[in-house]
Order: C-alpha cells, then sequence, then structure tokens
C-alpha cells in the first residue's frame, strides 16, 4: 500500500508547508510512531518558528537532514540539534518546549515524528535527551543510521517504550540492497528525495516517489529496496510491534479519553505548573485552540 502525504501549513507567520504522512485515514499508526511530518529542504530565511507549546502522553523525535534547530523546554534544556543527531523528549504527563532554525548557509530539512507512549508509562516524569553518536551500517551502497530500536544486528541507545525501530536509509543511484526485517512488526518506507521500488522478497514492489510511504503489514522477512538512477535515495524506515491501544490525538497532546484533553487544554491555557514554563528567544506562547463540538474517542 502507498500513503500519500498531505500538504499541512507549518504556521501562518511563513506560509512555510509540510507534508503530513500520519495519522492517515488509511493508516493511522505504524507500531508506535503515531505522527509524522517532513518540512523542507527550505531556505533557512524561512526559518522554523514554533514559539512554546504543551505535550503529553507522547515522545517527540526531531530528526534532522540539513541545517540547524534549536530546542528549549521546561525542564531548562537547550539544545542546538545538527544533522545526523537525534533530540528525544519523553513528553509523559506534560512538558511544554520550542523549537527555532538557526539561520546558516545551509537549507531546512528535517522530519518531526511522535511516539505514542503506553498507558503504563504515559503518566511518568517528562524526560529529555540528545543523541550525537548514533549507530551506523554500511554496507556496499547503502548507509543506514538507527535513531530509535535495532535494525540489523546494531541497536540505537535512545530510550523507548515498545517494540520499534527508526533507520535513516541513504542507498546509491542505481544500486540494490536487502534489508532485514522483523516478522513481528509492520513497516513504512518514507521516500526523502530520489526513488524507490521496494517490496518483499518474491514479493510485489511498490515504485516510491519523494514523499510517498509504502506501507508492509506483519509477517515480512526482507524488503527489498533498490534506487533509481538519477540519485541517490534517502528515505525513512520505520516500523514496530502494532500498537495494542487504541490512542485519541488532538492538538499536540495523546490521550485515551476526551475528559483528559479538556483537563489538558484547560490547563495549558491557563498556565497551569503542569506544563512548567521557560523563556526563549522567541518569546510568547501558543494558546490551544477551541474544542470542536463533539465528543472525541479514540481510535
Amino acid at each position: 500500500m502507498i500513503i500519500e502525504s498531505r500538504t499541512i501549513k507549518l504556521n501562518t507567520r511563513t506560509g512555510v508547508e509540510v507534508e503530513r504522512f500520519l495519522p492517515h485515514a488509511k493508516l493511522k499508526t505504524i507500531g508506535a510512531w503515531c505522527f509524522v511530518d517532513h518540512f523542507g529542504p527550505t531556505e533557512q530565511t524561512e526559518s522554523m518558528v514554533v514559539a512554546a507549546h504543551p505535550h503529553m502522553g507522547l515522545q517527540t523525535v526531531t530528526w534532522i537532514f540539513e541545517g540547524q534547530v534549536e530546542h528549549s523546554d521546561s525542564l531548562g534544556s537547550i539544545q542546538l540539534l545538527e544533522a545526523g543527531e537525534l533530540n528525544l523528549m519523553t513528553a509523559g504527563k506534560g512538558i511544554s518546549h520550542s523549537e527555532i532554525s538557526k539561520k546558516g548557509p545551509s537549507k531546512l530539512h528535517a522530519m518531526q515524528l511522535w511516539v505514542a507512549l503506553p498507558s503504563a508509562v504515559r503518566g511518568m516524569d517528562p524526560m529529555f535527551e540528545h543523541f550525537r553518536d548514533l549507530p551506523t551500517l554500511v554496507n556496499g551502497g547503502l548507509s543506514a543510521k538507527i535513531f530509535a530500536g535495532a535494525f540489523m544486528g546494531q541497536r540505537a541507545k535512545t530510550r523507548i517504550f515498545s517494540e520499534m525501530v527508526g533507520v535513516e536509509i541513504t542507498l546509491k543511484a542505481g544500486t540494490e540492497v536487502s534489508l532485514e526485517l522483523d516478522e513481528a512488526f509492520e513497516y513504512g518506507l518514507i521516500v526523502i528525495s530520489g526513488a524507490a521500488e521496494a517490496g518483499p522478497a518474491g514479493g510485489e514492489r511498490e515504485l516510491l516517489s519523494e514523499n510517498d510511504l509504502g506501507y508492509w503489514p506483519l509477517g515480512e522477512k526482507s524488503l527489498e529496496l533498490s534506487a533509481g538512477l538519477g540519485e541517490d535515495l534517502v528515505a525513512v524506515l520505520l516500523g514496530g510491534v502494532p500498537f495494542p491501544e487504541k490512542i485519541l490525538m488532538w492538538w499536540n497532546f495523546v490521550a485515551r479519553t476526551h475528559e483528559e484533553i479538556v483537563l489538558a487544554r484547560t490547563q495549558w491555557n491557563a498556565r497551569d505548573s503542569r506544563f512548567g514554563s521557560f523563556e526563549d528567544q522567541i518569546g510568547g506562547w501558543i494558546p490551544a485552540p477551541e474544542m470542536p463540538n463533539v465528543t472525541l474517542s479514540p481510535r
């Protein structure tokens, strides 16, 4: 199955747009991955400026292909993120943060991903972690940098709470590889640049272009992947055991009930201590929008 992204405005200040893959009408989650945006490449003059806003019940995963982004949060963290590094924020019961891209000679090109936390840990205290030295697998024309979970014999040290994987894959133009998969996982392959053919061994292959997501359900042992002749392929492979709980996503919150969302929204807009506070170079904060005139239910 191929999922085509939909274009969303990042904010009204710049008019910069992102490509959103999850959630999608045909695919709510891939394992615990519940939200995926692809941003750029765009000129740094159209920088990402996202003022203080809250999260709960999830982990944010910020992944940079090009450029620099500075993260600030209510734990007191201030962290510059560069290509090939990982910012991992575990919101737990509640945290607030901001992100701003730094002006420089390069463009800004990034992904923002969310991971749903299982009920057993979603009320935990928040944490922030930054990783520079992530495991990298190099094999012929393949380079794979693992930012979550285990892949082909190597494991990232990132703290995760579900069986899952996240990998940036670069494949030289015109080359083909076989990627080892976990039969207990479902997988999605997102093409960031270039073009690919991908499919399970002996099965039908999908033709994937930039901003396409190829999805494969449980039971596959390998994925045959080839890059087009024109340019090197850059893609992100996401996978995991299907998330066993229905979740309710609204604005920046992942919950289980309508009442949890209403409480979190009220507390944030009242500047309650639950989400903390901090000062940054952006200043200000983003109020939560009005609730819809329906009772939200998990899916």
